[in-house]
């Protein structure tokens, strides 16, 4: 690019760089035109793989972060022989048909073509809010299994980190992190977010923004729930803290990734979880049920709101206690007592959450567990193409809830 940073003109910077990268296709085509045999496969992507920009440094592009990765070590590689060269005389490029016989070598070709097909989400970055336990460990898992790159994005910046180095430890690649070498990360990176801060979720879409280039879609699966005290009331704080989680932190984490979409100009998908108690009034909720049936709403503004370019939907889960924060031991003891279910002290927190989770079964159609998995391949087919025209929705995912049918 043919930019001077001492002027700091970055509007001007980003003025050329769709005019600088629509000469470099035209350079490729005639390059490909003039150098071609009549046995040459057909012209491969004619974008450039690496930007050069004075005073910002080098910019590798690849179908994913491994692949861009290798572009800039090669390259790297390429300047440390280009600087030998010239030191001792200097550097002399390979002929253009030299170079053009060796990108389009007849059995690299044979070798491209049998690859297999590029998973579903291949090329894709998905911001997965609430990804250090529960349903969002369990979405993060599954949209990487589809070739996704994630951000686990959770309050404490530990659990979100020991997210991503599962599924890194499971594809052979070095984990990423803010501060240390985020450029270098893998699949996924681990990052820390308030989403009831503006300020927090803007460094946390920045960071992911450095790491891959952008992303396309943000699932949000953080939420709260306070019990009432013993007298049965929720305390001002209690009930304030539900709605900024629940409820105004899925609105700035859209409001701050809704002006990264707008630059990218590409489409993209927003899932926030609301519940199945969004829609059921009951006794020792109250706070956290109206918190779910706001954001329900926040759902339908937000996708109007966000349209045409994103698609806002939502989750609605029944309770899941499987793996969920949101379940310590001690309100799993409120609620086997709540609904006068035997239990005892000694026993082990699993085996409470199991006769929890059974009771909770047995109120449904299907008689079965809900767990995070089951959400997961809720959020898989919102933020896929499969459900490309669906906007604006909640999918019910409870085991056949009968009270919260919609009526």
């Amino acid at each position: 690019m043919d930019w001077h940073p001492q002027a700091g003109d970055l509007a001007a910077l980003k003025r050329k760089l769709p005019t600088g990268l629509e000469q470099y296709r035209k350079d490729y085509a005639a390059y490909y035109a003039k150098c071609k045999h009549a046995n040459s496969p057909a012209m491969r992507d004619p974008n450039p793989a690496v930007i050069l920009i004075p005073g910002l440094g080098m910019i590798a592009f690849g179908k994913d972060k491994s692949e861009s990765r290798v572009i800039a070590e090669f390259y790297n590689c390429a300047v440390e022989v280009m600087r030998g060269a010239e030191a001792i005389d200097k550097y002399i490029a390979l002929p253009q048909q030299e170079a053009f016989d060796i990108e389009y070598w007849l059995l690299e070709e044979a070798k491209l073509r049998r690859m297999p097909p590029e998973k579903e989400l291949a090329r894709q970055v998905h911001v997965v809010i609430g990804a250090g336990s529960g349903i969002g460990k369990e979405v993060a898992h599954r949209l990487v299994k589809e070739g996704a790159h994630i951000v686990c994005v959770d309050l404490k910046a530990e659990t979100a980190q020991a997210t991503a180095k599962e599924i890194t430890d499971k594809n052979g690649l070095g984990i990423g992190v803010a501060g240390s070498g985020i450029s270098n990360c893998g699949p996924a990176i681990g990052l820390a977010c308030d989403i009831t801060n503006r300020v927090s979720v803007r460094t946390m879409l920045d960071q992911a923004a450095l790491a891959y280039g952008g992303f396309d879609s943000i699932i949000i699966t953080a939420g709260i729930f306070f019990p009432p005290d013993t007298s049965g009331h929720i305390p001002d704080d209690k009930w304030d803290l539900t709605f900024r989680i629940n409820v105004t932190g899925s609105y700035i984490v859209a409001d701050e990734a809704a002006k990264i979409w707008k630059d990218q100009g590409l489409p993209g998908s927003l899932v926030l979880t609301t519940s199945a108690n969004a829609v059921v009034a009951k006794k020792g909720s109250v706070a956290y049920d109206t918190s779910k049936a706001a954001a329900n709403h926040l759902v339908r503004e937000l996708a109007i709101e966000l349209a045409p370019l994103v698609r806002v939907n939502g989750v609605a889960p029944a309770t899941v206690i499987q793996g969920s924060s949101m379940f310590p031991r001690e309100r799993v003891i409120a609620a086997l007592a709540k609904y006068n279910i035997a239990y005892s002290e000694s026993e082990p927190d699993d085996a409470l959450r199991d006769k929890l989770a059974k009771f909770y079964a047995d109120r449904t159609l299907t008689k079965s567990p809900i767990t995070p998995v089951d959400q997961a391949e809720a959020f898989f087919l919102l933020v896929s193409n499969r459900l490309s025209r669906t906007t604006g929705q909640i999918i019910t995912v409870d085991g056949g809830l009968h009270e919260a049918f919609l009526r």
